[in-house]
């Protein structure tokens, strides 16, 4: 027989299962790995990096004294909002409370230490849930554990659990909550590229009477606001000015904005030109849009656009005196141009957050988010997911408004709640933004599963501020306990913390929320910086649909740059795992 053949054997290959090779024989004990990682374990104290910064070298002698004490498998329910990992924080105060041995203080893995959701730096959580092998013979453990955490980080509870319950493994779904400022929902400036594009596409596709149903209940906002705003305003200005102002305010992108080294270059009068430094920051302001190159930081809470250093009041009319730098700041005086520009915008966002919603418009906000439910694929709403991709299909249980909005600090805000099995990075945002452009862009709300196709198209992620995990769901396995009653075995829920957890979110994560907003005006910036691009890839959100995303436009769209890369946006990496789950 050909020896060619022989070797390979076909159908009767699998017989063999690997032997004469190992690799069906269950592997032997790795000793030598094993005696390395307890050396490894004793080079802590020496600065191995190997082993978490937080983990703690105790003497022989302080060991010996503490002596053994039972340890059980337990489930730890807690709130976060920190601006760094948490875990670091509650393994020391375990150990500093007596939960965790002296003998176990040195590495988080002989604690069996596995969390639900992720809690690194800067996510906020209402509810999370970690398991741990703990000492719980205590009864004031819980008091003993948070007189050792800042008031950032709360646990509300332990209890005891089976010895294979895992908190990232028995996890059936979880419930997230986002919070939006209702202004979010007005439409596009009709004067930026988004305000101009969406009636014409929709006449052009026979839509113009429907986009104007649609966009009813708000289709008087942007006249009063420039009659009542803008108009005075303007007024106040010489002629000159105002009318750069009225050319530049919505309809050019900063990049188009002529320099005062263009200027010089061209040899051209400055009579009648928009003379703009590269320092100029006052179109940052308006649209929300840099026009330097700064570089930002993902992890950096700090707004991506200048802000004015004060907050004129509707109808405050500019003066040159009310913009001069303080003595001794160190900063350059602004432009005429670039004050006027700032101090609008400021009054044009306080007009904004006058704004309340409809009925009648927040009852769209949730036939929208309708069509999220039930398993779609949302390779969309992610990063690195091609649309055949199984991994991509996902299972929404539900996505709610809450049905009475709140006002906080003159703003409007709406809580929406979506419970989902599990998340892929971005897709919550992603979502957030998707629901958002349909209602403000006045498209069908069929458009959404144009977005589960094999097209792929733009959808911008909204900024990160307002996301927060509410909490983690474990019906599957509460359902066992209750069957079993296993003694001394609670079930892994949050409903008898009810009252705590909402202190909690108002202090901790909605106050901070709310502050960020009103001073960096986070919401405005992004979606003001979608209205104003000019490129066509969220142009299937009117009423041609897709078709009018792939029309080639302006040369400025072949930079090989997406939406993602220009748009300005705040921490990437808050409420969500590289390794693909929101939370």
């Amino acid at each position: 027989m050909d020896q060619s053949k022989s070797s390979g054997r076909g159908r009767g290959q699998s017989k063999d299962r690997g032997r004469g090779t190992g690799r069906g024989r269950r592997k032997a004990p790795d000793k030598r790995a094993r005696n390395e990682e307890a050396n490894k374990r004793q080079r802590i104290d020496e600065g191995d990096e190997s082993l978490p910064a937080y983990a703690t070298k105790f003497s022989q002698e302080e060991i010996e004294a503490e002596g053994r004490k039972p340890k059980k498998k337990v489930a730890v329910m807690l709130g976060n909002h920190h601006e760094k990992t948490i875990e670091g924080d509650l393994f020391s105060a375990f150990v500093a409370a007596g939960a965790i041995s002296k003998a176990n203080a040195n590495d988080p893995k002989k604690s069996s230490l596995v969390r639900c959701a992720r809690t690194d730096r800067g996510v906020h959580a209402a509810g999370n849930v970690i398991s741990l092998k703990m000492i719980i013979e205590d009864p004031a453990i819980v008091k003993k554990i948070n007189e050792k955490l800042s008031p950032q980080i709360r646990v509300w509870g332990i209890e005891r659990t089976n010895g294979s319950f895992s908190a990232y493994q028995l996890c059936d779904s979880r419930i997230y909550e986002y919070l939006i400022p209702t202004y979010c929902f007005l439409p596009p400036h009709p004067d930026s590229f988004l305000g101009k594009e969406l009636p014409r596409l929709a006449g052009e596709a026979n839509d113009l009477t429907g986009y104007q149903e649609r966009q009813s209940e708000v289709s008087n906002f942007w006249k009063d606001t420039e009659i009542e705003i803008v108009e005075p305003f303007l007024d106040s200005l010489d002629s000159e000015l105002s009318s750069t102002i009225r050319k530049v305010l919505y309809d050019v992108e900063p990049s188009y904005i002529e320099t005062k080294e263009d200027t010089a270059a061209s040899g051209t009068s400055d009579v009648g030109k928009i003379e703009f430094s590269p320092t100029d920051t006052a179109l940052d302001s308006v649209h929300g849009l840099s026009t330097t190159n700064q570089t930002v930081e993902e992890d950096n809470q700090q707004p991506l656009v200048s802000i004015h250093d004060s907050n004129p009041t509707p109808g405050e009319v500019y003066t040159e005196e009310a913009e001069k730098p303080k003595e001794g700041s160190g900063r350059a005086p602004p432009s005429p141009l670039e004050a006027a520009l700032k101090q609008l915008k400021s009054m044009i966002i306080a007009r904004k957050k006058t704004y309340r919603i409809d009925p009648k418009r927040l009852a769209r906000v949730q036939s929208v988010l309708n069509q999220y439910a039930g398993t779609h694929n949302f390779h969309n709403y992610t990063i690195s997911k091609l649309p055949r991709d199984p991994s991509a299909k996902r299972v929404i249980k539900s996505f709610t408004v809450g049905p009475k909005p709140i006002i906080i600090n003159e703003t409007e805000w709406l809580s929406l709640k979506v419970h989902g099995q599990s998340f892929m990075m971005h897709q919550i945002r992603k979502m957030v933004t998707m629901a958002a452009l349909i209602v403000r862009c006045g498209c069908p709300d069929e458009r959404m599963n144009d977005t589960y196709g094999h097209e792929k198209l733009t959808v911008p992620k909204a900024p990160s501020l307002g996301l927060l995990l509410e909490r983690p769901v474990f019906d599957t396995y509460n359902s066992k306990m209750r069957v079993e009653d296993a003694e001394g075995k609670g079930e892994v829920a949050f409903e008898k913390y009810e009252k705590e957890i909402e202190e909690f979110k108002q202090r901790e994560i909605y106050e901070r929320i709310f502050r960020e907003e009103n001073a960096h005006d986070t919401f405005h910036s992004f979606f003001a910086s979608l209205d104003i691009l000019q490129r066509s890839d969220l142009l299937y959100l009117s009423s041609l649909g897709v078709p009018a995303a792939k029309r080639q436009m302006a040369e400025s769209e072949k930079d090989g740059k997406s939406v993602e890369q220009i748009v300005p946006e705040v921490s990437d990496d808050e409420g969500e795992d590289a390794n693909g789950q929101e939370g």
